[in-house]
């Protein structure tokens, strides 16, 4: 019930900053299911765009099993896999790690002065479709071109404690912006 209040009310500000956007540009950023083999079927699109409050991200994508995932932006423009810090292959290494232009080495959230490309989380309803829109308040259209989106296997904390990066887990889902 809580979850459920929560997310009318998120829905519902975000609904307003999206209404009060004067932006004329957005990008769509189609999105697809990553493993250790390659980049594969292709779960809809995520529209970046400008609003005086930040980069508002307005994903349309399905098939994702209900929940609450980790959400950030990571450095590179790839979604294809590479060798982890193990030297096994994994899902979206040649994604690199969250964009952090300022090289805090740091993971805080959205709102924290930690790695600008950390989001809001993404959520999955019960039909598997993610649609609630999320505001990245420290970020802007202009920060995106050349960058990778990223969905993680697990929810985040926005600390790094008492796991790295959120907690989030192995990469799940990636989509390229383009330049």
């Amino acid at each position: 019930m809580r979850y459920d209040i929560l997310t009318r009310a998120a829905t519902a500000s975000l609904l307003l900053v999206a209404a009060s956007s004067h932006a004329n540009e957005s990008r769509d950023v189609e999105m697809h299911f990553v493993s250790d083999e390659g980049v594969e079927e292709s779960i809809g699109t995520i529209t970046l765009e400008d609003t005086e409050h930040g980069l508002l991200l307005t994903p349309d994508l399905s098939g994702i099993a209900p929940g609450i995932y980790g959400f950030h932006v990571h450095q590179e423009a790839s979604c294809e896999p590479g060798e982890n810090d193990a030297g096994e292959m994994a899902a979206a290494q040649k994604a690199g790690g969250h964009y952090d232009p300022e090289d805090t080495g740091r993971h805080e959230g959205p709102y924290g002065e930690g790695h600008l490309g950390d989001l809001p989380v993404l959520t999955a309803n019960q039909e598997e479709k993610a649609t609630l829109p999320v505001l990245a308040p420290r970020l802007s259209l202009d920060d995106m071109s050349g960058r990778s989106l990223m969905i993680h296997a697990g929810g985040d904390n926005y600390s790094d404690e008492p796991e790295p990066l959120g907690g989030g887990g192995g990469r799940m889902a990636c989509g390229v912006v383009e330049s």
